[in-house]
């Protein structure tokens, strides 16, 4: 099949291993799949010392199932990828712990308090959902079935960080003045979820061309905004009751 053939046919689940695909566009969708996997792994590595941190056992008991799920989700990524011939997965792990392996720029910061854990569960696994739900119509199949897995339980995460999130936003003055100070910190980070700017990204073009991506960095940033402006601003910092004197 070649190039234009493809353009012609992209389609969500249009394409599997069995069909005779172009160089270029193997290529583009193991970059793309490889590179989502990786950043699944480093989500969880970046979260996994928090499991002791959680401030309760049911907290420790769900965070040790999130970042459980973040690995599990990047070997199903793994296999799309695989599933292209281009590379295997032990070439794609072996590429991210010689540092040759992108991910998201956003895990590439650390994380040094519990108040930064909805930074991540809320905002930026709030962004991947908003970029994971279009996935599910790639043209690449193995990974839009991954991806059925994989929105499923990010869904979860979400509910988990925006729990953690008003926990907080409720508790005392410390805690709302300290996530508010990450927040403020990490807000320029998650936007960079989305990747570069329409004008200044190198694959959207091709990416959409042949059906791997339906949506473009910009048109998914701003998907996110409009959801998440308002989400945010309810969750206010509210004065903690305290008992009544005696």
């Amino acid at each position: 099949m070649d190039l234009e053939t493809v353009k012609e046919r992209a389609g969500p689940r249009q394409f599997s291993p069995e069909d005779d695909m172009p160089e270029e566009y193997r290529k583009a969708a193991t970059r793309m799949i490889q590179f989502h996997a990786n950043s699944e792994v480093m989500g969880g590595y970046l979260e996994k010392p928090f499991i002791r941190q959680a401030p309760s056992l049911d907290r420790k008991l769900a965070f040790s199932a999130k970042v459980q799920d973040e690995v599990g989700h990047a070997q199903l990524l793994y296999r799309a990828a695989e599933s292209l011939g281009i590379k295997t997965r032990e070439e794609m792990l072996n590429e991210l712990a010689t540092g040759k392996g992108k991910f998201l720029n956003c895990f590439h910061y650390p994380m040094e308090s519990w108040a930064e854990v909805p930074m991540i569960g809320f905002f930026v696994d709030g962004a991947a959902m908003r970029r994971q739900a279009t996935l599910k119509t790639t043209s690449w199949e193995p990974y839009a079935h991954a991806m059925d897995k994989v929105c499923f339980e990010e869904g979860f995460h979400v509910k988990h960080g925006e729990d953690i999130l008003r926990e907080l936003m409720t508790g005392s003055k410390a805690n709302q003045e300290r996530v508010q100070e990450v927040f403020d910190e990490w807000w320029p980070r998650i936007l960079q979820f989305f990747g570069p700017t329409d004008d200044k990204s190198t694959h959207n073009d091709f990416s959409q061309d042949v059906g791997l991506k339906t949506m473009s960095n910009d048109e998914l940033r701003n998907a996110f905004l409009n959801a998440y402006v308002p989400q945010g601003a309810q969750v206010r910092p509210r004065t903690p009751r305290h008992p009544p004197c005696h």
